[in-house]
């Protein structure tokens, strides 16, 4: 049974009656924690609710750190259930808020501006995106180690825009980078294999689908060996990406790989 916004989810508000100038910090971790446990039921209705509340109280305790951590989780949010107005108003709101905190080096304005970008790419918005990314390269490439798993995120979001905007060069690139530095990460296999299906997609994108059947084969038996590795994690994450690659792997005529997908998803969440 999905669970529905009860009072302990809310309980300890910062301050319902006399607003105040001095900042009162919202319980980020455990409305994080929250958020995830109505995610990994995919009760989306109670995650956003969840989130809706978080974001008033925040307000009204002047915590905007703390507010712009969840307006990055409502992009997220809307971008998944496909709610392009909200998530478009979400996008606004969080890069307003973020330019006036003054924190344009910093790899928080790094994280928002690619969720931003995500969000505008997710709606076709692929010219708006590509300035973003490139921003949040700079911030990043600048702040983190090499090997920091959100660069792997960020060179794999970018190459997608990229190849929509018939770069692909430059997109070919990216998922290399991506690649390398996911595999230095703990489970990074699940993050490889989505690359890997992206590679697909872009030789499909620059050669066309006769003239790619064998880079389209060496890349999806890569993603589904990668998607198999033992003692990977089988939580709610594991079951968004395969959610997630079932559809590609049907795309191009893998349909048992399609269906044992879905069905890995179906029972993790029946599970959880």
């Amino acid at each position: 049974m999905k669970e529905v916004l009860s009072k302990c989810d809310y309980e300890e508000p910062c301050c319902p009656l006399n607003m105040h100038p001095e900042v009162v910090s919202i319980p980020i971790g455990r409305i994080i924690e929250k958020l995830d446990s109505y995610l990994n039921q995919n009760d989306y209705a109670a995650a956003e609710r969840h989130l809706r509340y978080w974001i008033s109280e925040a307000n009204a305790c002047n915590d905007m750190r703390g507010k712009l951590t969840l307006l990055n989780e409502q992009i997220g949010l809307y971008r998944k259930i496909e709610n392009e107005t909200e998530c478009l108003t979400a996008i606004v709101e969080a890069l307003t808020l973020a330019d006036s905190m003054k924190m344009e080096q910093s790899v928080t304005y790094g994280t928002t501006l690619i969720n931003a970008a995500t969000g505008y790419k997710a709606f076709g918005k692929t010219e708006e995106a590509l300035p973003l990314y490139r921003k949040a390269q700079i911030i990043y490439e600048s702040a983190l180690d090499s090997d920091d798993g959100r660069l792997g995120g960020l060179y794999n979001n970018m190459a997608l825009t990229l190849t929509e905007l018939k770069k692909y060069r430059e997109a070919e690139e990216l998922f290399n980078k991506a690649i390398e530095v996911m595999e230095k990460q703990e489970n990074g296999e699940l993050e490889i294999a989505i690359t890997h299906l992206n590679l697909a997609d872009l030789a499909v994108a620059e050669y066309g689908l006769e003239n790619s059947e064998k880079e389209i084969e060496k890349q999806l038996s890569e993603a589904e060996r990668l998607l198999n590795t033992e003692g990977l994690p089988k939580d709610g994450y594991y079951a968004f990406v395969c959610e997630k690659c079932a559809p590609v792997f049907g795309y191009y005529g893998y349909f048992l790989t399609e269906q044992e997908l879905n069905r890995r998803a179906r029972e993790i969440y029946e599970r959880t």
